[in-house]
């Protein structure tokens, strides 16, 4: 006996949810329902519809996103309320499931809404779900805890450094830090008193950063100065032209013509 042909699958360009007017497409994100009643719902988004042929059911192809506590290494400190990562773990699930429609932003833009929606999630990483890996697998750390940020948490900018900090780790509450109209950090505030005065030199501290009287330095980065000459000088560079160059090169330099006043900044 011939074998009868399996029914063709239709590729549907949209869906409408069940006991809603909200109509969902191959790109969205949305809510499914899980099978324990008590858990929150699934979040994943929808690769493309598709209607059954021969049973007119019609399904979705996912692609999962997991909460931090779902991963193997288990939510963190830093991972905010509303986080999520973005998988490699595929899925078909019957459209059924689907209780709403939700927004999964990018890190950045989560960071920028004004106000936090119970339908808004945020996505800065990729996953994978059989080994825990991330991508990316580094991001910038900030505070004296050396950890990513946490859009929850409120942290406070140094006015010198730019770092961020958390008010526990000033060992501070969050009403202090509120009342604090301009912020240093204690590390700032020391390297501040220690800076010599008057123009003294210190022989002790030739790898720091430092500040030249007749030019004026734009930016000091790692061992290299930013500045503009003021003058011509014995640098082959008209007046206000601007570049860069080792501190080192610099500090030759004084040492051999005195021309100029060498300020270290320790």
């Amino acid at each position: 006996m011939a074998k009868s042909k399996a029914a063709a699958k239709k590729v549907l360009q949209s869906y409408s949810i069940k006991g809603t007017n909200k109509v969902v497409k191959a790109g969205d994100c949305v809510l499914m329902r899980a099978q324990d009643p008590e858990k929150p719902p699934y979040v994943a988004r929808i690769e493309s519809i598709e209607i059954d042929g021969k049973k007119k059911n019609v399904i979705v192809n996912v692609r999962w996103y997991y909460r931090p506590e779902e991963s193997i290494g288990g939510r963190r400190q830093f991972h905010g309320v509303k986080e999520l990562f973005l998988s490699d773990h595929y899925d078909i699930q019957s459209a059924d499931t689907i209780e709403g429609k939700c927004t999964v932003h990018s890190f950045k833009n989560y960071t920028k809404l004004e106000s936090v929606g119970s339908e808004d999630y945020f996505c800065r990483f990729e996953y994978k779900a059989a080994t825990g890996g991330f991508t990316p697998d580094r991001v910038a750390v900030y505070c004296k805890c050396e950890m990513p940020y946490n859009p929850d948490d409120l942290m406070v900018q140094c006015e010198t450094c730019k770092d961020w900090f958390h008010p526990a780790c000033l060992n501070m509450t969050t009403n202090q830090l509120k009342t604090i109209e301009h912020f240093i950090c204690t590390d700032c505030l020391d390297d501040s008193k220690r800076k010599p005065r008057n123009g003294a030199k210190d022989s002790s501290s030739l790898e720091t950063k430092v500040e030249l009287l007749d030019i004026t330095v734009r930016e000091i980065c790692c061992n290299i100065v930013y500045c503009t000459a003021l003058e011509d000088s014995w640098f082959p560079f008209k007046k206000q032209h601007t570049w860069t160059v080792s501190i080192h090169a610099f500090q030759g330099h004084m040492m051999q013509t005195g021309n100029f006043v060498l300020v270290f900044i320790l």
